[in-house]
């Protein structure tokens, strides 16, 4: 994935609340950066620079460079706290990592050549299962998105994640099945349908059939 993310940072000498209001007083937001193996450091970012990159819509899915005395590092932001009435980020924590270093995060799902599907032309509608898939990837490997290509798909059709191309080295993290992504349904049939139900327990089965006689 290429980024823009960059965050210029300080060191902020005073830890707890009162340098994190301290902080934001500033014009800073107050973070942590962790990982790699390093101590924890309490750092005041550029809040201009937070909202830039929360705008970009990548903020926790891909990778960013923190730069601090003119040394850069390769971070992943982690979380993030937002003010409840402003709106304004609060707290950001980041994550120190090295470009061939697996990580985990959750890719969007891009659908494309809608038009080309029959199942949709006929009527059907698309009902997707999963908005965004979670990934292990190379920091350095990150996709913008995943790109599910619904051509030729017809109702009752499938697009699982077998059917995408990811980038080399990267596996979703659920590797026991080849799950769906979206699938085409006729209309009436709900779409928020996931087609990894679970049977009812032998327990449950019983219970429902104790039920029904005692009611006779």
């Amino acid at each position: 994935m290429s980024t823009d993310i960059t965050f210029n940072v300080t060191v902020r000498e005073r830890t707890g609340k009162g340098g994190a209001r301290e902080a934001r007083r500033l014009g800073m937001v107050p973070g942590v950066l962790y990982g790699g193996g390093e101590d924890p450091v309490a750092i005041n970012l550029k809040q201009n620079e937070v909202i830039k990159a929360i705008n970009t819509g990548q903020f926790l899915s891909s990778t960013a460079t923190l730069v601090h005395d003119g040394k850069k590092q390769m971070v992943i932001p982690q979380a993030i706290q937002m003010h409840p009435v402003s709106d304004k980020p609060q707290h950001v924590d980041l994550f120190r990592v090295k470009k061939d270093q697996i990580i985990t995060v959750e890719v969007a799902v891009n659908f494309l050549n809608e038009e080309a599907s029959p199942g949709l032309k006929k009527g059907g509608a698309l009902n997707i299962v999963r908005y965004a898939v979670e990934l292990n990837v190379r920091a350095d490997s990150i996709p913008d998105s995943l790109d599910a290509d619904l051509t030729g798909l017809d109702i009752g059709d499938n697009v699982k994640i077998s059917n995408i191309n990811l980038p080399d080295g990267a596996e979703p993290t659920i590797t026991d099945r080849d799950f769906t992504i979206a699938s085409i349904v006729g209309r009436g049939i709900s779409a928020d349908t996931e087609e990894e139900t679970e049977a009812p327990e032998a327990d449950e089965v019983e219970a429902t059939k104790q039920a029904g006689d005692d009611e006779e």
